[in-house]
């Protein structure tokens, strides 16, 4: 909190070091449930998980995808405002350093999947070109397309929901009026008192907080399978259960101590590593990889990209307004189910890192400049691994059969030199990139439990062993556990998009006055 005279909500929040005992209750029993259910009878879960996520695509779809090309549109608007000068967060001068605030940022989001979705959704589309660009599957035609269908996933629409303008909300309420640093604060703006002190943030906070467990306990476990198999192929290593279960031991070791140690040490260490290793994997990639056709790709697709961005954006297809979304469902509706799950959370942890940087700077962080470094990224290790299938057919679409994921990534690695050695460094990277979000999203439920910005450490401990619980429970009912959860992720979206649309006009509200201010 900071020492400006606090609203009379943030009065009657409780003090420093409170647990919201209800909100905890509420998260953890639903995660319990979830577990339990799965254990006792995975086809029931199935069927309640399936039909729930065929509504949720079905009436929720074509709104997730205006609300995310609104936030990005909005948030260009917020660069150019007298307004967007304004230093948030109550501090002088940034906590943070630039490289380190874009590490931590970099590594939240591509930790998801930004190495093994990297190797395989381009893959994929080169593969089977998407509905809009209907290329010839498997040609040199097909390579932009894919890109650039790859781009849209996973750039400016999908940083920018990631805290571009929820953001600059949390970061006024919290450190200018004194409110919560948590979900419900979001809401502040349409129910006032009530959404602080009553039910409705009560229920905002717990959506938002199983949203963000869903989206962080897939990985988790999806990291478990992934490593294993890449052990299986580089060492021989068995490929089962106990294999699986050891490394996520060893991930939830990792990300939890760095979750306690803080935001100044463990989690800005980890991010540290992660993008001076993932930087110099892909310098080796770029120097000793198909050079020249990343070059002539990633400009090629970044031109598909943004020649084809509202199309893309808005695409349908044969869905219409509420139809049946087939192809849409299984890709652009559950990245944006995926990312908006984080989208809350993940904008207290921005918020925690950028006081005392411009509200201009952190949208061009988030919407700009990062999404230009991921769509690089995709074609680095993606566009190389449609280089060598273009130069030898079945090099890598071969171990990608079955939308295998890992095998795509360590086709492409073992082809390049040295490859044992890159492969290994890419699961090494795999994992902490994933640590670094498992400890950045521990730490934000704790601080949404915990009511002030600087979480308990018991809570932090108990998120960060849960999750990797709850991610080895589902492994070990084999692939269908973690692919319900997958579903299941884009289903906890529908309550977490509501909460996120007060900021399509908050923000710029916001970021107007401050321009009065300042004037």
């Amino acid at each position: 909190m900071t020492d400006q005279t606090q609203s009379p909500a943030a009065a009657a929040t409780p003090g420093p070091g409170h647990i919201n005992k209800p909100l905890f209750a509420i998260t953890g029993g639903f995660i319990a449930v979830f577990c339990l259910i799965a254990l006792l009878d995975l086809e029931l879960l199935s069927s309640i998980v399936d039909a729930s996520f065929a509504f949720s695509a079905r009436y929720f779809g074509l709104y997730w995808q205006v609300l995310l090309l609104a936030t990005f549109l909005i948030g260009l608007v917020l660069i150019v405002l007298p307004g967007g000068r304004a230093i948030m967060g109550g501090l002088a001068r940034p906590e943070f350093s630039v490289f380190q605030w874009g590490a931590m940022i970099m590594c939240t989001l591509l930790a998801g999947g930004g190495v093994f979705w990297a190797a395989g959704e381009p893959m994929a589309h080169f593969l089977s070109s998407p509905p809009l660009f209907g290329a010839e599957a498997g040609t040199a035609e097909a390579v932009a397309p894919a890109l650039a269908q790859s781009f849209m996933h996973w750039g400016f629409l999908a940083w920018a929901i990631l805290g571009a303008l929820s953001t600059v909300m949390l970061m006024h309420y919290h450190y200018d009026k004194g409110l919560p640093l948590a979900p419900r604060t979001l809401l502040y703006p349409l129910f006032g008192d009530r959404a602080i002190r009553g039910p409705i943030g009560l229920v905002a906070d717990a959506s938002c907080i199983i949203a963000v467990v869903a989206g962080t306990v897939g990985p988790i476990g999806f990291l478990g399978l992934q490593v294993s198999y890449g052990l299986n192929a580089l060492f021989g290593i068995a490929d089962g259960f106990f294999t699986q279960a050891t490394v996520i031991a060893g991930l939830v070791t990792l990300y939890t101590l760095s979750a306690i140690s803080g935001l100044t040490r463990g989690i800005q260490l980890l991010s540290k590593i992660n993008v001076i290793l993932a930087g110099a994997l892909l310098l080796f990639m770029l120097v000793f990889g198909p050079t020249v056709f990343i070059f002539q790709s990633y400009f090629a697709g970044f031109a598909d990209y943004i020649g084809n961005f509202f199309g893309m954006a808005l695409h349908r297809g044969e869905a219409g307004l509420f139809g049946e979304p087939g192809w849409l469902g299984w890709w652009t509706v559950f990245f944006w189910g995926w990312f908006m799950g984080y989208g809350p959370l993940m904008a207290m942890f921005i918020a925690r890192i950028s006081r005392g940087r411009s509200i201009r700077s952190i949208v061009i962080m988030l919407s700009l400049v990062a999404p230009v470094i991921t769509t690089f990224w995709f074609t680095i290790i993606g566009g190389s691994g449609i280089a060598f299938e273009l130069a030898e057919t079945g090099s890598v679409s071969t171990a990608f059969e079955g939308f295998n994921l890992p095998a795509a990534l360590l086709a492409i690695t073992q082809q390049l030199p040295m490859g044992f050695i890159v492969s290994l460094l890419f699961l090494v990277l795999t994992t902490i990139f994933v640590a670094t979000t498992g400890d950045s999203m521990t730490y934000v439920i704790s601080v949404a439990m915990s009511d002030e910005d600087r979480s308990s450490m018991p809570v932090r401990v108990f998120w960060g062993i849960g999750m990797g619980l709850m991610a080895i429970i589902l492994i070990s009912l084999g692939a269908g556990g973690v692919g319900k959860l997958q579903s299941f992720i884009v289903v906890t979206a529908v309550p977490v998009s509501l909460v996120l649309l007060p900021s399509l006009w908050d923000a710029l509200r916001i970021t107007v006055a401050k321009g009065r201010e300042r004037g």
